[in-house]
């Protein structure tokens, strides 16, 4: 699945996001072990965590102490983190077994999905260094995960621009932003195969100014086209002009949902010091 987490302030809060997440975790079989494929684990090297303890990183600035004190002390797995490195041969995947851990991009909706922490996480980073279709491709290749009950999550946004954020907009969007977010929707609901078709879209620069939060949808378009299938669409939404909160599942039923209200106010933080 592909969440947009917009801003780790949805952590606090209750609206129309954060209850699907919650209505999602609900209705889902409950995996063994999950994959999260972060926008906030973007360096120059394809890596997993391998750590039986992760620690929860708090990888922002100028939030809330109350957010800089939630914990999400779900165990790692280090036998997960080697069936992944074997899986990617012959791409090399080092195993980080004291560098990193959970970070905002995946523990901000997992606090809501599946809120007691007791699956096992791994977190696959994004090499910084290769082109899109490399990572389309690590996702097809790791769909043999989804045979093993393990739930692969991407989390970042389809439209992420934070110096274009309009504060006097907490659910309106730019034309910009809600073409681009459409034409995304309507390739992962038809022909996931075909995402990289958006990279030549009139408005991607815009959309993704960088491509960390955008790399993360690459990886759900790899697994649904590896098994043929289309993607869900879970929620969808833009906050603030410029943060798509679409959500992606596959392989999951309709899941009702029963929320209101948009996504969590971002703090004035500049766009360069924020980390989101």
């Amino acid at each position: 699945m592909f969440l947009g987490h917009g801003n780790p302030m949805n952590t606090l809060e209750n609206n129309r996001y954060t209850d699907a997440w919650r209505a999602l975790g609900e209705q889902v079989r409950r995996p063994a072990g999950i994959l999260a494929i972060s926008a906030h684990w973007f360096t120059n090297a394809t890596a997993v965590t391998s750590m039986a303890q992760p620690r929860t990183i708090h990888d922002f600035y100028g939030f809330p102490d109350e957010l800089f004190a939630v914990d999400y002390p779900a165990p790692g797995d280090p036998a997960l983190a080697h069936h992944v490195v074997d899986l990617l041969e012959p791409t090399l995947v080092g195993e980080d077994g004291d560098s990193w851990g959970i970070d905002h991009g995946t523990w901000s909706v997992l606090v809501h999905v599946f809120p007691d922490a007791a699956i096992p996480v791994v977190q696959l980073s994004i090499n910084a260094t290769k082109p899109f279709a490399y990572h389309v491709d690590l996702g097809r290749r790791l769909a043999p995960l989804r045979e093993e009950d393990i739930l692969i999550l991407g989390s970042g946004n389809v439209v992420h621009n934070l110096r274009r954020i309009d504060w006097s907009q907490p659910e309106g969007s730019y034309d910009w932003a809600r073409r681009f977010d459409e034409k995304v929707a309507q390739i992962m609901t038809s022909a996931p195969g075909d995402i990289l078709s958006v990279v030549e879209d009139v408005d991607f620069s815009l959309a993704a100014p960088t491509p960390d939060h955008f790399v993360p949808l690459l990886y759900i378009a790899g697994l649904a086209d590896a098994a043929e299938e289309k993607a869900g669409v879970l929620v969808d939404g833009i906050a603030m002009g410029s943060l798509s909160m679409t959500c992606f599942t596959l392989g999951c039923a309709e899941v009702p949902l029963r929320g209101s209200g948009a996504a969590a106010p971002l703090p004035h933080v500049p766009a360069d010091e924020s980390n989101l």
